[in-house]
């Protein structure tokens, strides 16, 4: 564990370094494995959220990205969709925003009634909902996807300019990482997480559970919804497949491969998987056979570690310092670490 000292030198230091890659990577590496790791992680990171808070694990999460992307694609100019709004970027993104916040909350207050695999089942049917509606609604996303969204001029194009979507990725990253660590510690933070541990007692409190459940699920929604829109504006397109079942499997595999429990693990996950999924298309033997290659790989490191790579860190952390605590989470000794704290 680093000493609490260190911590806001070394967080820094690895900002530092995020923000210097693109002037040593190439356009190819700054836009297809950094940008989409830190999209991707963005996503997972709602999941995360949710996760080490409220210990629940939302399958929704991908379908209220997609939502914001849908959103965007079809408020703004787009080829596809609905034609009749061409709003400016800036306003149909706040509005995809705005959106799919409701919609969250909306999940949020039937969900929040729920637990264990039952609020999995509930989220993943409105994962499967929200997947069909665009599927069968071609006015909403028309045949076979929204294409050539427009981009935001300030950030000009991310194909040819990579690094400024990059930039502002890495930015919205680090201020949603700071907003989840603040949240941890307030008040309500510290409720949420009350009622993860023993509902019962602080239903006796007088705590009204359903309604704070909503409200962290809809916070939930607003750091996916920023991982939707950042989305589009990267890959200026989207498509029903873009929320499909499959995708779904890879976003929870991304949270679980950086570590449930630990808000970092969602960008360290992402990008693993980001990572092999571009080099395993580059092998022979490996074809078409990905999604395979890409399980087998995350059977691995759950069995190393069922806390992920987070998991490992803080496991190979308690053995140098000897001690069970690592940083408000504490290790169970097979690098499986029991949420506290999100961020700690």
């Amino acid at each position: 564990m680093i000493p609490a000292r260190l911590q806001w030198p070394v967080g820094f230091g690895v900002v530092l370094v995020a923000a210097l890659l693109p002037f040593v990577c190439s356009s190819y590496t700054t836009s297809q494995i950094l940008t989409r790791s830190l999209i991707l992680g963005l996503a997972a990171a709602s999941l995360i959220f949710l996760a080490s808070l409220g210990g629940w694990v939302s399958l929704a999460q991908l379908g209220l990205y997609g939502v914001a992307g849908f959103t965007v694609g079809n408020l703004a100019k787009a080829d596809g969709g609905a034609k009749v709004f061409a709003m400016d970027i800036w306003v149909a993104s706040l509005l995809a925003l705005v959106v799919t916040v409701l919609v969250g909350l909306l999940i949020g207050v039937i969900a929040s009634r729920s637990e264990g695999i039952y609020f999995l089942m509930i989220t993943l049917a409105f994962g499967v909902i929200i997947r069909l509606l665009f599927e069968k609604a071609t006015d909403l996303s028309g045949f076979g996807g929204i294409n050539q969204i427009i981009q935001p001029s300030l950030l000009g194009s991310a194909q040819l300019d990579p690094e400024r979507i990059y930039w502002l990725c890495l930015a919205i990253c680090v201020l949603v990482y700071l907003g989840v660590r603040y949240f941890a510690r307030t008040p309500f933070g510290l409720a949420f997480q009350g009622i993860r541990d023993n509902t019962p007692r602080m239903r006796a409190l007088g705590y009204n559970v359903t309604l704070m459940r909503t409200v962290a699920f809809g916070i939930g929604a607003f750091i996916a919804a920023l991982a939707g829109v950042l989305n589009v504006w990267w890959n200026t397109q989207i498509s029903p497949g873009t929320i499909d079942i499959g995708p779904v499997i890879f976003l929870l595999m991304i949270a679980i491969i950086g570590g449930l429990y630990r808000i970092e693990g969602a960008w360290v996950g992402a990008l693993i998987y980001v990572v092999l999924d571009n080099r395993l298309r580059s092998i022979d033997v490996v074809g078409e056979r990905v999604a395979t290659a890409l399980g087998i790989i995350f059977l691995l490191i759950v069995l190393l570690s069922p806390g992920g790579v987070m998991g490992i860190y803080e496991s190979l952390s308690s053995r140098w310092r000897r001690t069970g605590v690592t940083g408000g989470a504490t290790s169970d000794g097979d690098g499986t670490a029991t949420p506290t704290v999100a961020g700690d």
